[in-house]
This record gives C-alpha cells, sequence and structure tokens, in this order.
C-alpha cells in the first residue's frame, strides 16, 4: 500500500515483502519461543503441550535462552536494514513480544496483546518504504488487524478451553462463551470495514476493495460454520482463517501492478 501510494518501481516491494517475510518468521519463532519459557511447568499438565521440547526435558532452559538470543540476533539483523525511524519503531515491539505470553495468567484478552504484537508491520512497513508512517492509512489497517487476530485466536483458543479452565489460563474463548459467533462475526465485520476505510484513505483503486469483499465472504462463512465445540472443527477454522488476508495482499498487489505502471506513464506524459 505504502508502495501504491508512492509509486515505487516494483522492485521496492518486493525487496521489503522479503526482508520482512523473513523477520516475521524469525520473530514470530521468537515469540514461541519465549511463550515455552514462560510455560514450561504448564505445559508438562497439559496434555496437547507436554510434548514441547522444554516440556518434554528435550532441551534445558540455558539451551532454549540461547536460540532465543540467536533469534533475536537474525531479528535485529533485518531490523538494521531498515531505516532508523523504522529501526526505533519496531524495537517498540519487543516489548509486546515478551510480555504476551504473561498476559493469559491476568487477563481474559491475551488474543488483543498478541493482535497488538503480531499487527505491528502495519506501521513498520510503510515506514520502511516511506521513512515515516502515515498515521491516517496506518492506524485503521493496524485496528482492523487487531480485530482479524482476535477472530482467528479466539477460534484456536476454542479448542483449549477445557484444559484452559483446569491450570487457570484465559482467553477470550472462555470470555466469550456462547456468545462466540455473534461476537466474532462482530469482530470481522469491524476488521474488514478498517481494512477498507484505510485503503479509501490511500485511494486504493477497484482490486484492493474486490480483495477486501471476497475476504470478507471468507471471514463470515469460517463463523458461520464453526463449531467452537469441536477441535478439529476450530482447528480448520483457525488455518482458513488465513485465506482472507492472502485475499487482501492479492488484492493489494493487482491494484498496485495495474495502477502504478499507469500512474507512472501519465505523470511521465
Amino acid at each position: 500500500m505504502a508502495s501504491y501510494a508512492l509509486h515505487t518501481p516494483l522492485t521496492t516491494p518486493l525487496a521489503y515483502t522479503a526482508l520482512f517475510g523473513t523477520g516475521a518468521l524469525v520473530m514470530r519463532g521468537a515469540g514461541c519461543t519465549i511463550n515455552d519459557m514462560w510455560d514450561k511447568n504448564l505445559d508438562k499438565s497439559v496434555a496437547r503441550t507436554k510434548e514441547r521440547p522444554l516440556a518434554r526435558g528435550d532441551i534445558t532452559r540455558r539451551q532454549a535462552l540461547a536460540f532465543l538470543a540467536g533469534q533475536l540476533s537474525v531479528g535485529l539483523g533485518v531490523l538494521l536494514q531498515l531505516n532508523w525511524y523504522s529501526i526505533l519503531l519496531g524495537a517498540t515491539s519487543l516489548s509486546v513480544v515478551i510480555i504476551y505470553p504473561l498476559m493469559k495468567r491476568i487477563t481474559y484478552w491475551p488474543q488483543a496483546v498478541l493482535g497488538i504484537a503480531f499487527n505491528w508491520g502495519a506501521l513498520l512497513g510503510w515506514s520502511a518504504v516511506a521513512g515515516s508512517t502515515d498515521w491516517a492509512v496506518c492506524l485503521p489497517l493496524y485496528a482492523g488487524g487487531i480485530a482479524w487476530t482476535l477472530v482467528y485466536d479466539s477460534i484456536y483458543a476454542h479448542q483449549d478451553k477445557r484444559d484452559d479452565v483446569g491450570v487457570g489460563i484465559r482467553s477470550t474463548a472462555l470470555l466469550f462463551g456462547h456468545k462466540t459467533r455473534p461476537i466474532l462475526g462482530l469482530l470481522s465485520g469491524t476488521s474488514m470495514t478498517l481494512v477498507g476505510y484505510s485503503g479509501l484513505l490511500n485511494g486504493q483503486g477497484l482490486p484492493f476493495f474486490v480483495g477486501v469483499g471476497i475476504a470478507a465472504m471468507q471471514l463470515a462463512r469460517i463463523v458461520y460454520r464453526t463449531n467452537f465445540e469441536s477441535r478439529e472443527s476450530c482447528w480448520k477454522g483457525f488455518v482458513d482463517c488465513g485465506w482472507p488476508g492472502f485475499t487482501i495482499w492479492m488484492g493489494a498487489l493487482a491494484d498496485y501492478v495495474y495502477a502504478v505502471p499507469l500512474l507512472s506513464s501519465t505523470a511521465t506524459s
């Protein structure tokens, strides 16, 4: 979206997609490592997590810490490829990544904290391309991403709600209870509305909004069809929630590929 707004050459979004893809993979892994270190003793008592390397005793906490240091070093290496504005903005997200695993012990909204961490790229991606963040465009996109995270991670949390009650873990799945479907429907609508509003502010074209529209239908279908009492159905719903994000991305890509050369040639003329 930043490349679309600034009419950058195709090499710009390609390069940053590769860079951010690497950073996202590494930092998500770091978040998982931190989560497993926080929950080592808890994981031993839950069937679904007792086979994790730390809980099973395959690795020590010191080895996990060394692995985490390696992950964070790679993440820092990616971050240092960006401008200073983006470096500072990216560094501020680390605190959220670290505290997220603790949130499920003290609040029923750990999924919201996850959304705050996972969607930081909505702010950072723009600043990497432009040198600073266009908050008017990026904040609705960021908020829409947080609402989307609440949808898919609440579906995921429904798999574990019986275990969570036994070990004192909190989640939106327990908070929403039998009202989960209408609440997730509302969050889905909110998410797609905010993403669409962000595109409107950015002057996006028809392909972008077609992508958002299809993504909205995908989310509605997932929320309607998911059986929140079935682990298998919740897992499928969780995995399928990735497709709306892919659909929006493809719409944005099509919009960029179609519009940027046209805009560039018009400006030249």
